[in-house]
């Protein structure tokens, strides 16, 4: 392997190389995702979003992989507390919360395979190295995600095949579910309308995840879609516009009628007025109903994402 890859910690000035780095691969998966330098090294330190089990962390560490000066590679891992009030699937357990490298095209030199790339080079010194770190904590198990601090990127996308293939090559196997991430430009969901049944009005409250559209029928909820607005807080901003997702989707076994088509048109006049250009959904890979009910209102697919990832030894 090239002796011009050096793997280190990470330092405060690699803060710009490696937000691009994360950006490029974030808008790989959503167009024109991206976060803030501040949110990305704010991420390395905590996630307070996760108030659950972020406080379950003992120790958290980056990882940079440079060649010529440039950071090629990064990595980051965590490992959790082995205490009882950790939950029994975290306790003493270790997570590559992301692995990212430049791909690089093959060189014809070095065959067609690519296998001497200076790419791939430096990401399996990384992954030797975050390998190292696993050990050195002596952590029960072992995983690996690509969960970055932009909404929707998560899981190891089918997009980032040579982040797989490393992952892979390290003996991590996928032992959890594949997700469908989808989008929406706000315009291109259903105008607001009239409502299509008699007796059907919408009524807005907070709801667990964000603010919650809830379609009463002759006063009786029958459905409801729930939007977090709050993806884009001002500190994590890397772009113009705004960006919401589908925290909650709650419809009636039974159709109605156009319901789901009117209860979307008022998502998109409160996304509107909220100035929100862009929705977010997902989908389990055993929802197709969900996921062509989606595309029918107007979201389209961005990528299949591959979430939970086991090592095991080789």
């Amino acid at each position: 392997m090239s002796s011009s890859v050096y793997v280190r910690p990470f330092h405060r000035e690699d803060r710009d190389q490696l937000t691009a780095l994360v950006n490029a691969h974030a808008a790989a998966v959503v167009p024109g995702a991206g976060a803030s330098v501040n949110t990305v090294l704010s991420s390395m330190e905590r996630h307070p979003d996760e108030y659950v089990t972020d406080p379950w962390v003992a120790e958290r560490v980056t990882l940079i992989a440079q060649e010529r000066q440039r950071v090629v590679a990064a990595a980051h891992l965590l490992r959790y507390r082995n205490d009882p009030d950790v939950g029994e699937d975290y306790r003493d357990a270790g997570c590559v919360e992301w692995f990212l490298h430049l791909p690089t095209e093959p060189d014809e030199a070095d065959g067609a395979d690519g296998a001497d790339d200076a790419g791939s080079t430096a990401a399996q010194v990384l992954m030797s190295a975050c390998l190292a770190q696993l050990g050195r904590w002596h952590v029960r198990t072992r995983w690996v995600d690509g969960r970055l601090p932009v909404p929707g990127v998560y899981g190891i996308p089918d997009v980032w095949p040579h982040v797989r293939a490393v992952v892979e090559g390290a003996g991590f196997v996928h032992t959890g579910d594949v997700e469908t991430v989808l989008l929406a430009a706000t315009g291109a969901l259903p105008a607001p309308g009239p409502a299509p049944l008699p007796g059907l009005t919408v009524r807005r409250a907070l709801g667990p995840l964000g603010t919650r559209l809830i379609a009463r029928l002759d006063d009786e909820d029958v459905a409801y879609v729930e939007l977090d607005t709050q993806l884009d807080r001002p500190e994590r901003l890397a772009r113009s516009g705004g960006t919401a997702d589908v925290a909650d989707l709650d419809l009636p076994d039974e159709p109605l009628s156009g319901l789901p088509e009117w209860l979307f048109g008022e998502a998109r006049r409160w996304l509107e007025l909220a100035g929100i250009d862009r929705l977010l959904a997902y989908a389990g890979d055993d929802e197709t109903a969900e996921r062509d009910l989606l595309a029918s209102l107007g979201f389209q697919e961005l990528t299949r994402t591959a979430r939970g990832w086991t090592h095991l030894p080789k």
